[in-house]
């Protein structure tokens, strides 16, 4: 399992915490609704200084005070418009919890 206290792999879902604005609630997403996770990199124009929401109505961040130090971010693919972006602390061990449920990860 992985939990960096805002992502979180249960034996069931995906939690991603501080994820819905103003009151800041939890995602949860169960692993069968997962089509795919593409990782791709941090940088100051890709979503770094992206505190919370979205700048392109198409990826959306959850409140991460910390994602200006992180340099890996997560798309995750529900099927829908919308695409849920995650900023693990600790990257590679959020891989591997994912591929313990048939969950690939591509890169970008």
């Amino acid at each position: 399992m992985y939990n960096d206290g805002l992502v979180t792999c249960t034996a069931r879902e995906l939690v991603i915490r501080r994820y819905y604005f103003p009151t800041a609630s939890a995602k949860r997403i169960p692993y069968g609704r997962i089509r795919g996770l593409q990782q791709m990199p941090l940088t100051r124009l890709g979503g770094r200084w992206r505190i919370w929401g979205t700048g392109d109505f198409v990826h959306y961040f959850n409140l991460d005070l910390g994602r200006v130090d992180k340099s890996v971010a997560f798309v995750v693919d529900l099927g829908g418009r919308v695409k849920p972006v995650i900023t693990p602390d600790d990257p590679d061990r959020l891989v591997a919890a994912l591929a313990e449920h048939r969950i690939a990860v591509t890169r970008g």
